[in-house]
């Protein structure tokens, strides 16, 4: 069994293979490309979104559940309490309603958030960089195998961009496998039935390369859950992870998680499941409750993530800017490895 890493740390010779300057030109390379390549996929238009939302509208995500949110008022309105959010699922499907999107069409946006109870390591800080995408759909269209095939269609995406960002820095040899292999929760407990899910993920994802594990929030045939999911967008037998084995690293990393999204029934049995029908009066909440907000499937991607896997760094702390323990930085500062 893979021995657990101390919260930060920097593989034995690490260096990096890019210099402060290349590493900054390449992001921007990477980024640009993504998007692109993400929008022609998906078929997804460009919008503009919140960095905080009233608390009372039901659309910021809870996440796990026990996450405490960034929260102040305004001068204009003292003592109503604003979240910054923690990530955008709610609330695209409620703007892909307001729009007048149609099914097949969608949108995709950059999100910018704090997670101020999130355990920094070198995959995880308290700044969260992503690109968040939705996509309205048909009925029809509620199965696994849309939700694989859209999954699919992601992994076509960062095949293209790192394919862009190794013509353009020759160092940066390409690594990922052409297909991406697909696995239920459950049939992952199954082949590795004596390791944690975390356990799992990095055995899959090594004997694998890029693989995504799907069916994740309901208790498997052991009684526990592969993994924590809020009840109230992502339905638990229509959603995943695309995850990426990290050779630099040596674990499992994961790039997006994302899913088809509740509908009525859904969101009804995860909210009794989660004991959370109280949310039912919610704006948002009420409105998936009575069909009036449109069927969708979207999830987010991870920049720093995805710029650490394909420019192959060891931290997140080297492809953007946030707030670090004092011992990260002496790490770095030993090892004369920069920090952005």
């Amino acid at each position: 069994m893979m021995q657990q890493k101390p919260s930060h740390s920097l593989p034995e010779g690490y260096e990096s293979l890019l210099s402060l300057k290349y590493t900054q030109q390449a992001i921007r390379t990477l980024k640009d490309c993504f998007q692109r390549q993400l929008a022609g996929a998906l078929n997804l238009t460009r919008v503009s979104a919140p960095l905080f939302v009233r608390r009372e509208t039901g659309l910021n995500d809870d996440l796990n559940g026990v996450e405490r949110k960034v929260t102040f008022d305004t001068m204009d309105a003292p003592g109503d309490e604003v979240q910054v959010v923690q990530s955008l699922a709610k609330w695209k499907r409620d703007a892909l309603g307001r729009y007048g999107y149609e099914p097949g069409d969608g949108i995709y946006t950059d999100m910018n958030a704090i997670r101020r109870d999130e355990k920094t390591d070198n995959l995880h800080s308290v700044y969260v960089d992503q690109w968040d995408w939705e996509k309205v759909i048909l009925r029809g269209q509620r199965s696994l195998d849309y939700l694989y095939h859209t999954a699919a269609k992601i992994h076509g995406a960062i095949l293209e961009s790192e394919a862009v960002v190794y013509g353009r820095f020759p160092s940066l040899r390409p690594a990922l496998p052409a297909e991406l292999f697909t696995i239920t929760s459950e049939e992952l407990r199954a082949l590795y039935p004596d390791c944690p899910p975390k356990e799992r993920e990095n055995r899959i994802a090594r004997d694998k390369g890029a693989v995504f594990v799907s069916q994740i929030g309901w208790p498997l045939s052991d009684g526990a859950s592969h993994d924590g999911r809020a009840p109230d967008y992502d339905d638990w037998t229509l959603n995943g992870d695309l995850i990426y084995w990290h050779p630099v690293l040596g674990c499992a990393m994961e790039i997006s998680s994302m899913g088809i999204r509740v509908d009525a029934a859904a969101m009804f049995r995860q909210l009794r499941a989660a004991n959370a029908l109280d949310r039912m009066e919610l704006p948002f909440h009420r409105a998936v409750l009575s069909d009036s907000v449109p069927l969708t499937i979207g999830g987010c991607i991870g920049q720093s993530r995805l710029c650490m896997l394909l420019l192959r760094k060891a931290h997140i702390a080297e492809v953007q800017c946030s707030v670090w323990p004092d011992e990260v930085r002496e790490l770095f500062s030993a090892r004369g490895i920069p920090l952005l």
